[in-house]
């Protein structure tokens, strides 16, 4: 209790803080003005996939978006990708030369991936994470922040959630083996919020939207197929609403152990590849997907009717997710051209284990000690009366939600799979640890740090972004 009402005082203090010491700051901002541009470039691979795009879905295509924002006196940018992952190799040339293009620290920069496991095609095996070279998508971010620099307007900013009940806990117990497996769980842990940062003109067309969900885009893996699944899709049907004059940027949330709840067409595609009967009912995802993916069984080719239904599904889901982010651009009210932009960043470190045993999940795991902890980037970017909590690594939902919670700044938002590649695997919350899913067998975290290290990590930073400025700080100006 004691702990508790600590952490409120704290809170409150802070708040007040912000409010005595931004007046003068938000008066300033007030004749500057914010501005905001974006944009987006395509990024499709070229090859040969097993299931050639038909040309009729939007998740089809795949994009780099963009959003630059100004205030006067420095500059932020978030970019989302439509790929699997953004690695050292990608996201450290790249943040330097986007720091540079803009003139602003690295700590105003946000990449995120919308991890798409279909965003290049993977075929048969073996099967590794399917990756975009590293040139062309640096090339590509670039290209696109330099793009929306270009596009800078007058613009106020708001922001909103909303729900959406398309994710479900994915960390369950079969009913059959009465082991740990990879199915849906409705009542394990899940944040359905949909967080959406808006960018309009002064007069209330929209500029941009910056969306923040936690589910693991997985209907197209292993299927063949180029999709930039339901992000993608959702980005598209969203734009297209508004006659593709904004961008929509989507970034993952804490779905570490979050999938999608409706899996069939996927399921059902992947049974067409492995010669598994269809009958219209849904299939464990687990049973279906481990003989293609451990290549156990020959790949046949992929039935084009059930090709077609799931790709109309990912369509779908897209629209469904994308009318609840409408909905919510719709009642936003409160909008200003005083926004603050102000960024941070820290390393949490957190001891480290090695697996000595084998076995994708069912089974207790065997470790000893690693020498090389694990290493995980957290970052905070404050656009006014938001924090865009960052961080590099794949989180459970229940530490995404204590983040939230415990941050002392009311619109939080966590952002994965960002500016880097944490070297921990996934990263669960500690009552998770008792579950033998290929998540927590494969983590290299031991319990115990990395959950209350984050949540300690978000509230530190947002912290520093509430106290009273002492002069320019990192990310305060250019």
């Amino acid at each position: 209790m004691e702990v508790v009402l600590e952490r409120t005082l704290w809170n409150l203090a802070l708040a007040l803080a912000l409010s005595l010491s931004s007046s003068a700051w938000a008066l300033a901002a007030e004749r500057v003005g914010l501005r905001a541009g974006a944009a987006r470039v395509e990024v499709t691979p070229v090859g040969d996939p097993a299931y050639p795009a038909s040309g009729r879905y939007a998740h089809e295509r795949l994009y780099v978006r963009a959003i630059v924002l100004d205030n006067g006196s420095t500059r932020a940018a978030l970019v989302g990708a439509d790929l699997g992952g953004l690695g050292d190799d990608v996201v450290t040339p790249a943040l330097q030369q986007v720091s540079a293009e803009l003139g602003c620290p690295q700590e105003n920069v946000i990449l995120s991936a919308t991890h798409s496991h279909s965003a290049v095609p993977s075929g048969p095996p073996p099967i590794g994470f399917p990756r975009q070279p590293a040139g062309p998508t640096i090339a590509a971010i670039v290209d696109a922040v330099r793009q929306a620099k270009a596009r800078l307007q007058p613009a106020v900013a708001g922001f909103g959630t909303g729900l959406s009940y398309l994710n479900v806990s994915r960390d369950a117990v079969s009913e059959e083996t009465h082991l740990w497996t990879q199915a849906a769980n409705p009542s394990g842990p899940s944040d359905k919020t949909v967080a959406v940062l808006q960018l309009d003109t002064p007069e209330g067309a929209p500029i941009a939207a910056y969306v923040n969900y936690a589910m693991h885009p997985v209907n197209g893996y292993l299927v063949g197929l180029t999709s930039a699944d339901v992000p993608g899709a959702m980005c598209r049907y969203v734009e297209q609403q508004f006659d593709d004059k904004p961008v929509v940027v989507f970034s993952q949330g804490a779905s570490g152990d979050q999938n999608p709840l409706y899996l069939r067409p996927s399921t059902n595609a992947l049974a067409s590849l492995g010669g598994t009967r269809i009958t219209g009912f849904e299939l464990v995802r687990e049973a279906i997907e481990a003989p293609l993916r451990e290549g156990r069984v020959a790949r046949r080719p992929l039935d084009p009717k059930v090709a077609d239904t799931l790709e109309r599904w990912i369509e779908s889901e897209g629209q469904l997710l994308g009318e609840e982010v409408i909905r919510v651009m719709t009642h936003i009210t409160r909008r200003t051209a005083a926004v603050r932009l102000w960024g941070a960043q820290k390393t949490l470190t957190c001891p480290a284990r090695r697996r000595t045993n084998a076995g994708r999940e069912g089974s207790p795991g065997t470790y000893e000690d690693s020498d090389e902890p694990v290493r995980i980037r957290l970052g905070v970017l404050g656009i006014g009366d938001t924090a865009l909590a960052s961080i590099d690594a794949e989180v459970y939902s229940a530490i995404g939600q204590r983040a939230k919670r415990e941050s002392p700044l009311a619109n939080t938002v966590l952002v994965t799979l960002a500016n880097g590649r944490a070297n921990s695997g996934y990263v669960p919350d500690d009552a998770s640890f008792g579950a033998y899913t290929f998540q927590v067998l494969g983590s290299r975290l031991k319990p115990g740090c990395a959950e209350q290290g984050i949540a300690d990590g978000v509230a530190d930073l947002v912290g520093q972004y509430l106290a009273p400025p002492a002069g320019p700080g990192p990310g305060s100006s250019r």
